[in-house]
Formats: structure tokens, sequence, C-alpha cells
């Protein structure tokens, strides 16, 4: 028999965390249940590894997840003896972009997507480590293109954004996806003036960041983090602070969304530092979202401060300004209210939340329903059952409309909060109208 090593690396993380080798097997078993994974560690199987013997390929990150959430800090596979062998000849970004995108757009490979398992151990790029030109598109592979290209990815990508908005993420993103693999990727491989170069690439970014936010509404986060990685990517090479920073704060609402607060934390205030000389609207949008994560982890005086931020700034900003993705008073107004409710304030935070509804534009129907469930189920939690009733079945009025598993998850929450309560009427009259919608939920 093979002499084996005993992993040192994975002892001194278990001391670090903490837990004993049946907690640490209990972490595994749920984090694979998060991934579509059935597992059935105990400790025995830690104390396998621990003598040296490598769990398989597919579980080794999800023991590196488990001590990053314990730890709250990166934990990489090698400090915990798990070093992976690094492939000859790297991935380039167009060839990592084409194979994440091929994969999307496969109908067959949902299973795999869905697989994804979101990281709080994720490394994100510097943007020193990101900035400058792109190797690939150097090489004159096809055609050469100009700014009429660019204007062409830019117009699909808000075009592909307005059908997200209305109709949700489940239809757009495969087709998102095929327009990057089929026409954005060899876009970036054409020769074109530098200038041009530069605008494809900004232009490839948003694509990203659009389709790795449609991914986040669909629940699945770790495509949702490969596509934001590829955005941070294409914005470095493109010297595109705006988009870099927007997908960073992207990151932060995943993760604060996900309940990660300190990674939503320290992603918000990584997209504040790298954006050191942005206007009054794009101010705003940060700085709302600062206040969002600090709140998440009880920091009240910071979230109130950077809260109060986002409203000067709003007050200040031009009407023509604009961020990716825009943000404006009914926003605003949803951040006061998560916020509110993070820090305990529930009646403050409902008052918010109808603010934000009122001033919320027609064509963010996923938003409408999304803001009208979370209002009924804090007006339920302060006892208000028939009004939470009445605003339930205004969000059902939009759902059907709606393919977005962000939206199925808040109708599943609310039949599982109105089953307590079946015994009232109204509730009850929701509840089976919820039924006549269809399986979706």
């Amino acid at each position: 028999m093979k002499n084996r090593r005993a992993n040192e690396g994975l002892r001194r993380a278990l001391v670090e965390a903490d837990w004993s080798q049946t907690q640490l097997a209990q972490a595994v078993n749920r984090i694979g249940r998060e991934s579509g994974m059935a597992l059935r560690y105990d400790n025995s199987a830690v104390s396998h590894w621990i003598d040296g013997t490598r769990p398989r390929k597919a579980v080794r990150p999800l023991v590196r997840e488990a001590l990053s959430r314990r730890l709250r800090r990166p934990v990489t596979l090698a400090e915990i003896g798990f070093r992976e062998e690094v492939p000859s000849g790297a991935v380039d970004t167009v060839e990592g972009l084409v194979d994440l995108g091929r994969i999307d757009m496969d109908p067959s490979r949902r299973g795999v997507l869905g697989a994804g398992l979101f990281s709080v151990a994720l490394t994100i790029p510097d943007w020193r480590d990101v900035v400058g030109r792109l190797e690939s598109v150097q090489t004159g592979r096809a055609s050469r293109i100009g700014w009429a290209d660019v204007r062409t990815v830019v117009a699909m990508t808000e075009r592909i954004s307005e059908l997200d908005d209305q109709f949700g993420g489940r239809h757009a993103r495969p087709m998102a996806a095929s327009f990057m693999v089929n026409t954005v990727a060899p876009y970036l491989r054409a020769e074109a003036p530098e200038d041009v170069r530069n605008g494809m690439l900004s232009a490839a970014s948003d694509l990203c960041y659009l389709t790795g936010y449609m991914a986040v509404d669909e629940g699945l986060h770790g495509l949702a983090q490969r596509y934001y990685l590829k955005a941070l990517e294409l914005a470095g090479h493109a010297d595109d602070h705006l988009t870099y920073c927007t997908t960073l704060r992207g990151m932060s609402v995943q993760a604060v969304d996900l309940g990660h607060g300190v990674q939503a934390q320290r992603l918000a205030d990584a997209a504040a530092a790298a954006s050191p000389q942005a206007g009054q609207r794009m101010r705003a949008f940060l700085a709302g979202q600062q206040a969002h994560a600090y709140a998440q982890v009880g920091d009240k005086s910071g979230a109130l401060r950077f809260m109060a931020e986002a409203e000067r700034a709003m007050d200040r900003a031009e009407s023509r300004e604009k961020a990716f993705g825009s943000y404006d008073p009914a926003a605003l107004n949803y951040h006061l209210g998560q916020i509110r409710f993070e820090l305990g304030e529930t009646e403050a935070s409902i008052s918010a939340m109808t603010d934000a509804l009122r001033l919320l534009p027609p064509i963010y129907r996923r938003a409408r329903v999304r803001e009208l469930s979370l209002k009924a189920e804090r007006q339920l939690r302060v006892g208000r059952l028939e009004e939470a009733c009445a605003t339930w079945h205004l969000a059902l009025d939009d759902y059907p409309l709606v393919q977005s598993g962000r939206c199925d998850e808040r109708v599943r929450e609310m039949r599982a909060l109105l089953r307590p309560h079946l015994a009232n009427s109204d509730a009850r009259a929701l509840y089976e109208r919820s039924r006549t919608l269809g399986a979706r939920a």
C-alpha cells in the first residue's frame, strides 16, 4: 500500500474553524445539496481526508466552500491540501467566454448549470490585474469590424435587457448566450482600430454582466459568478471602469440576497473604491448597495451613512446621467426598504417599499412581482394578514407573465406563509388562486 502523508493543512483549517470532523462532514453535505449532489459523508470520511486520502475531485471545492463560509474568508484548495494540477496552456478570455456561452445556450446542459456552486471564496481580480489590451483580439482571425458592429452589440444588449425586465431571464438568457457565442466572440477576434476594439470589449463586458444578472434571476448562482468574472476581465481589457464597478456591485447584490453579508460588503466597497470619478447617479447606485450590505452585517451607522450619501447623490444627479441598468428614485426607495428591514424596522420597510412600487416604471414587471411579494411578506410579519393578501393578489396579476426563478421563489414562500392561515377566507382565496397558476412555483 502506498504511504500517504497526513493532510496538515486540512487539520489546521478544522482547528481554526473550531469544528469537529462531523461538523465539517455535515457542512459539506449541506453545500452538496445546494449544487444538486446527494452526499452522506460522516466523521470517518473526514478522518480519512486528514490521514491523506483525497475526496473525489467534485467534492474538493465543497470542502473548501464549507471552510470559507465558516472562517468568513477565502480558503484555497492548496491551503487544505487539495492542490489541483494546473493545465498547460491557459485558456484565454475569449475562449473561456465561448465555452461558457455554449454550455448556457444548450438546453441539454441545464443540469450542469444548476450544479454550479456560489462560492464565497471566489477570487475577484483587482482592476490592475485585468486592465490592458486583450491579446487574443489582436490575432486577426476574422474580418475587420467597425463602430457599426459595436453599436449592434450595444443595441442587442439593450433589447435583451428590456425583455429581461419585462418577462424575466429564463428565455432571454439563452438568447444572450447564443448571441455571445455566434456574434460577439468572432467580433472580439477581429481586426479593428484601437478605439473600436475597446468599444467592442466594453460592449461585450456589458452583455456578460447582463447575462450573469439573468443567471442570478434563475437561481444559477455559480454560473452567474462565472459570467461576472468574464465581465470584469473584458471591462479591464477595455479600460472600462463603469462596467467593472457595475459588475462588482452586481456581485454584491447577489451575495447580499443569498445572505453572505461579509462578502457583499467587501464587493460593494471594492466597487465604490474602483470608481473614484463616478457621476452623481453612479455614486448613488454604488452607495445604495453599500448601505444594504452594511445593514446586513449589523453596521447600522455605516448603513445609514451610505444611505444618506445615496440620497444626496440622487438629489444632485442630472436627469440625463445614467448608470448601466439605471438607478432611479424607485431603486433608491427599494434599497431603503431593504435596509430598514435588515435593521429590524419592518413598518418603515413597508412604507419605503410602498414608495418604491409607486415610482416603479411599468416595464419593470419582474421587479414589481418581487417587490410586491416582499412587501406582503412584511405586512404578514406585523400581523396585517388581509392587507398582505391584497398585496399578494397584485403580485399574482403579473406573475403569469414573468419567467423568473426569483419570482417563483417568492410565490413558493407565499404559499408556505399562507398555510397556517387557511381558516381565514382571504388567505384561503389567495392560496387557491395561486394553485390555478400552474406548476412553476
